[in-house]
């Protein structure tokens, strides 16, 4: 059964647009990667310099692990890591945003 993860990330001032065109030419090595890792979508809206995911996948912490050292993510977290105020460590040990409440 697959989770679903809300994560919060915030843009560096000034970094909106490179975020965008980044995503809008997402390398298909890295598309893949994180398909083979679980991710079945991942979602991203933005609200001034915050930034609101959404991730589907298998095994959140699991796909975290396998993309920590991937050769199509690296290059990928590093490029994000100049545009996001708090550089992703891939630990893979964090949750995501606590959820509170579901409609029934």
């Amino acid at each position: 059964m697959a989770e679903s993860i809300a994560l919060h990330t915030k843009l560096k001032q000034g970094a909106e647009e490179e975020y965008a065109d980044a995503h809008a030419h997402i390398p298909p090595e890295l598309v893949a990667a994180l398909k083979d890792a679980g991710v079945r979508n991942w979602r991203i809206w933005r609200s001034g310099l915050h930034l609101f995911h959404v991730v589907d996948v298998d095994d959140y912490k699991s796909m975290r692990h396998a993309l920590a050292d991937h050769p199509a993510n690296v290059p990928w977290q590093a490029r994000m890591a100049e545009l996001l105020e708090v550089q992703d460590d891939y630990s893979g040990e964090d949750e995501g945003i606590q959820k509170v409440w579901e409609l029934p």
